[in-house]
């Protein structure tokens, strides 16, 4: 048997206008499937491993982390595909690979940020007394004045 007679269905079914319209109706589900499939698993799977990549890349000294393992600790050398992690108050320092890292759960930059707003909030509580009395003082000088 020939193989385009397999699958020319005009002659097996008697329909005139059967033959590519036959094979793409075979063939539409699963394009259709595998379509799904790449917006539902293969695209947001790729998504992740971009973001877990810039995380590990943007690694800093100072950066509380966890591995995969689930030891927590301080970030405190960093060379090119390892970190040193600090895991306790004994200052218990252990070797891993940056693909062992899940998550970052503080960042030095972060913490310095905080400070850094900490000082500007604390600077501006000083300064609202003394322009409280500059504001009571020159209605004072107003009072007077009239």
């Amino acid at each position: 048997m020939n193989l385009f007679m397999l699958l020319d269905t005009t002659t097996a079914t008697g329909n005139a206008g059967g033959g590519l319209g036959g094979m793409l109706g075979m063939f539409l589900p699963l394009i259709l499937v595998f379509v799904i499939m790449y917006f539902l698993v293969i695209r947001p799977q790729k998504k992740q491993e971009r973001q877990e990549a810039q995380m590990r890349d943007n690694l800093q000294v100072g950066d509380e982390v966890t591995t995969i393992g689930g030891i927590i600790g301080r970030v405190v050398s960093i060379k090119d595909e390892t970190f040193t992690l600090e895991t306790s108050r004994d200052r218990t320092k252990m070797r891993f690979v940056r693909g062992a890292i899940k998550s970052v759960d503080v960042r030095i930059a972060d913490r310095y940020a905080e400070a850094e707003e900490a000082k500007v909030e604390e600077a501006k509580a000083t300064d609202a007394p003394a322009e409280e009395e500059g504001k009571k003082a020159s209605k004072k000088g107003k009072k007077d004045a009239e």
